[in-house]
């Protein structure tokens, strides 16, 4: 390790020593620099292997349906009479809690989802695919409605391959793609094109990258490019598909060293904040740069799931903008190893590291010592200061854990069940089927002033047109500026935020319109491929203070 990073990695260590003694627990007030942690429910019957926020402020909760009963019932006279592991099982394996008022209730969902994948149309339905069992090729909606009547609907349309660890995401052209999956080297797309080749399309990347036998190519990282092609991150390498054409367009260099980065080895990726410039009517593609952080070495699967050896992980987060002719890998190194590591966004432009293990690989009792502490980065910052310790849950939250940013800014944190069956008495790392809210420092209650609140806003954007929000806010330094950004609700499980983006908008001018009140004109997302159609979660920002956000549509 060269001085530099000895000299890095030994502040943060310092800085993480003092935020863990500013925390007794996790209801317990905390340093304003740290955040703070809120146990909103001790259990909401089941562990969250899967979430995803919907526009009406509710999160679609669900894991897997093939270890026995949950700890939540159906309602009466509802049963599943095709488990795969009971004759009849009247316990409930998804809910849907509420955010405002911090309640949930079961929904039933018919096959198995263990491991499967997930995107949101245009219209705001959770599409959900595959799985496992009679689940691997299976299709769900889950439509957010007004009363208490919608549940999961399951497709008699079927996947074309079985679907098992695959990823999606949402297209400019209002389809989602599916990739991947174990042993499955293919893409396939929803809804079908009838008039399309009726199959899915091959694609050798999907084998190149597999190890034999552990894998590490499994839950591929998929982002949206601005020239609307497909990144796809896999094992050590990726590429720009464009999936129309069924064509690769460009291999990207490899990220250099020997950790894994894809399932087992599980560490996440995130595609930076997409920052949009004025271009006096002229479209201009913004840069697009992705971040992949933690993982585990070569072999260490191996270790940790025959042998009970645990490994270090990955300790390295590699930044590539991929918009760049001849790009190349920086990479840093986080204050501590990470797998099963969650990276989100927040409406900062910062990430957050969440949940996750120091050593092991995902897998059935494959991992140890948690990482209690989440890590902010902030992209834009000097090297030296881009990794910042925050304040520890109690809860070991490691594989089969999730982690999905709400709409009043917070982080809502759920699951981790690291055996085959529910185990509420395993020591050290038992069942969890417990919900929890971390509050990024931003939240502080000293920030009260500096936090814009918005007032008005248009429910819908039109790409390349103007719009408008007026917000009031105390305490408004015009030198610090104000950003309006939109962040999409990622599908996130298994370490991965599926569909996650962020776009910054550009702010043409701020007005005053009272002593408290303002108006900031925006011009609106360039293209589709820039924003793909749907809703978002729009912020305004000031000071590096989000506002709650409302829900916007881009059509």
């Amino acid at each position: 390790m060269s001085i530099k990073f000895q000299a890095f990695f030994t502040i943060i260590t310092l800085f993480s020593l003092v935020t863990l003694s500013q925390s007794e627990n996790t209801d317990a007030p905390t340093s304003n620099l740290g955040g703070r942690w809120k146990l909103l429910q001790r259990s909401i019957g089941i562990s969250a292997m899967h979430m995803q926020v919907l526009y009406n402020n509710k999160v679609v909760i669900f894991d897997r349906t093939d270890f026995g009963t949950s700890n939540i019932s159906l309602p009466q006279h509802k049963c599943r009479t095709n488990d795969d592991y009971l004759k009849l099982d009247c316990s409930a394996h998804s809910v849907l809690y509420d955010i405002p008022s911090n309640t949930f209730r079961p929904l039933m969902v018919q096959t198995d989802t263990w491991c499967s994948s997930g995107a949101v149309d245009k219209d705001g339905t959770l599409v959900q695919t595959g799985g496992y069992h009679f689940g691997d090729h299976t299709i769900r909606l889950f439509t957010p409605c007004s009363s208490d009547n919608c549940d999961w609907v399951e497709l008699k349309e079927r996947l074309w391959d079985w679907r098992w660890y695959a990823s999606n995401h949402v297209l400019p052209d209002n389809r989602i793609i599916v990739v991947g999956g174990r042993e499955v080297f293919t893409y396939e797309f929803y809804p079908k094109d009838k008039d399309s080749l009726q199959s899915s399309f091959y694609l050798s990347f999907l084998k190149e990258t597999r190890d034999d036998p552990t894998e590490n190519n499994l839950y591929p990282f998929l982002h949206l490019l601005p020239d609307g092609n497909l990144f796809i991150f896999a094992n050590k390498r990726s590429i720009s598909l464009d999936y129309v054409n069924n064509k690769v367009v460009k291999e990207f260099p490899v990220i250099p060293g020997d950790d894994k980065r894809n399932y087992p080895s599980t560490g996440s990726s995130v595609l930076l904040p997409l920052r949009l410039k004025g271009g006096n009517g002229k479209i201009a593609l913004p840069e697009a740069e992705v971040m992949v952080c933690g993982g585990a070495p070569d072999g260490a699967f191996i270790k940790s799931d025959m042998q009970k050896v645990f490994v270090e992980a990955s300790r390295t987060c590699g930044r590539l903008k991929v918009t760049d002719p001849n790009p190349v890998w920086y990479m840093e190194l986080m204050p501590m190893p990470r797998v099963l590591s969650d990276m989100l966004m927040l409406p900062t432009g910062d990430v957050i590291l969440i949940n996750g293990a120091s050593h092991g690989t995902a897998g059935w009792d494959d991992a140890t010592n948690p990482n209690f502490n989440p890590v902010l980065y902030s992209p834009n910052e000097k090297p030296t200061r881009r990794f910042t310790v925050l304040n520890p849950s109690k809860i070991p939250r490691m594989y089969h854990s999730s982690a999905v940013l709400s709409p009043d800014g917070r982080i809502l944190v759920g699951g981790s069940n690291p055996h085959r069956i529910y185990n509420f008495t395993a020591d050290p790392y038992p069942t969890e089927i417990s919900l929890e809210a971390f509050y990024p420092p931003y939240l502080a209650k000293g920030n009260a002033m500096l936090r814009p609140k918005i007032s008005s806003a248009d429910t819908t954007m039109s790409y390349n047109k103007d719009f408008s929000v007026t917000f009031n806010l105390p305490l408004y330094n015009p030198k610090a500026g104000i950003s309006v950004t939109l962040i999409t609700p990622s599908f996130t499980t298994h370490s991965f935020a599926m569909n996650q983006r962020m776009v910054v908008l550009h702010v043409v001018s701020v007005e005053q319109l009272s002593t408290t009140g303002y108006k900031v004109n925006v011009n609106g997302p360039t293209t589709a491929t820039v924003a793909p159609p749907g809703y978002y979660m729009m912020f305004v920002v000031h000071r590096g203070i989000p506002s709650h956000s409302v829900w916007v549509k881009v059509m």
